[in-house]
């Protein structure tokens, strides 16, 4: 069976944990956190980053880092994942979706202007697939409004836009480093912040509501509760997991492109005879190779599709389901303007294997199977 992922190993990490356990630093803002934070800021250019518990504790914390409170109106897409509805929700804001490009599968920028109201606070786009969203437009559109831009980089760490890092284009950024992501801790992300102001708030609010990082940096004679906060602090144990893959960032996103173009190329003549899509980079940007996406004709035949890769060992998958559509979504959001392509675009998505270490052979071997498929279709 060709799984869908498997968590990226390098044979360093376990070496790195040991290392943290015999300095018995295990807990959060060890030597591996910092090492973690310093490799982010110095790839992305941000002003700081922090390693946290997640990417959704990432967003979280951007929420009240951006001050959002109840009654604030949050802009995003519907196409994407809980966490980046839920990190305002919690702070008592209504989320309001527009409707998504069909290429790229990102918030239409051109969409966002008309969504906004006199109780919009600030707008979330999500670089699906590690593809940037069209971000001088919604900057401007943010600036023009004296909105806050958070960024869900959740898939983009090592992609661009115009030359510069996902996740520090605005405001705030958001990694994720799940076991599906190009980097892993396991369970894990990380907050990006342009303002040095806004930083300094980020390391309280993310120490419990203290002022322990100052204490550690000598600033302090002694730690106190300055104001409110949660634990957003990971492990140094997680974060030396997550180093052993930094060191290998160039090596590793290169192996996943290789798999990403082999797809791409050989899939061409299936697009060109309109029996699928593949996916679209936008000529201002660079990809780092999260996933390899096909767009089957429809819901029926992207089924199809998925049950005859399982029957032949490929394990594929589909994607979110909009989350206007959800239970939840009828509570917490609205979803202004026509859905024209969100529920359409999502239902004929199909993921096909894509992780390091994913072998040349097998990469041949879905391409084929996929092929076969649509020979006796």
């Amino acid at each position: 069976m060709i799984n869908f992922n498997v968590p990226p190993y390098t044979g360093k990490e376990l070496k790195y944990i040991e290392d943290a356990v015999v300095r018995q630093k295990i807990c959060g803002d060890g030597q591996y956190t910092h090492k973690c934070n310093e490799w982010i800021e110095k790839k992305t250019g941000t002003t700081k980053a922090l390693l946290t518990t997640s990417c959704t504790h990432a967003t979280e914390l951007a929420a009240i880092l951006a001050d959002i409170k109840e009654g604030d109106e949050v802009i995003m897409p519907s196409y994407t994942f809980v966490s980046t509805a839920n990190a305002f929700v919690l702070r008592g804001a209504k989320v309001v979706f527009v409707d998504i490009r069909p290429d790229t599968m990102n918030i239409d920028e051109n969409l966002i202007e008309d969504a906004i109201t006199d109780k919009t606070k600030a707008i979330v786009p999500v670089h699906y697939a590690g593809v940037a969203c069209e971000m001088d437009t919604i900057n401007e559109i943010a600036r023009k409004h004296n909105l806050i831009v958070i960024e869900d980089a959740a898939q983009g760490i090592m992609s661009t836009y115009k030359g510069k890092a996902l996740g520090a284009l605005s405001d705030y950024g958001c990694y994720s480093f799940h076991e599906t992501k190009n980097f892993s801790m396991g369970e894990g992300g990380a907050i990006l912040i342009k303002d040095e102001a806004k930083a300094e708030e980020a390391e309280i609010i993310r120490e419990k509501g203290t002022n322990r990082a100052k204490f550690f940096r000598g600033q302090v004679d002694k730690y106190t509760w300055v104001e409110m906060g949660s634990s957003y602090l990971p492990s140094d144990m997680n974060a030396a997991y997550l180093y052993a893959q930094l060191e290998m960032a160039d090596e590793i996103t290169n192996d996943r492109l290789n798999s990403w173009n082999h797809y791409y190329k050989e899939f061409e003549d299936l697009e060109n005879k309109g029996r699928i899509q593949r996916p679209f980079i936008p000529e201002n940007c660079t990809h780092n190779a999260h996933m390899f996406y096909l767009k089957a004709k429809d819901l029926e035949e992207r089924t199809k599709l998925i049950a005859f890769l399982k029957a032949n060992e490929i394990l594929s998958v589909f994607h979110y389901i909009p989350l206007h559509s959800a239970p939840a979504g009828a509570v917490y959001s609205r979803f202004h303007g026509e859905d024209k392509y969100t529920t359409k675009e999502s239902e004929r998505l199909v993921r096909l294997p894509m992780y390091y270490g994913l072998k040349e052979d097998q990469v041949s071997y879905i391409i084929d199977k996929v092929k076969e498929f649509y020979q006796n279709n």
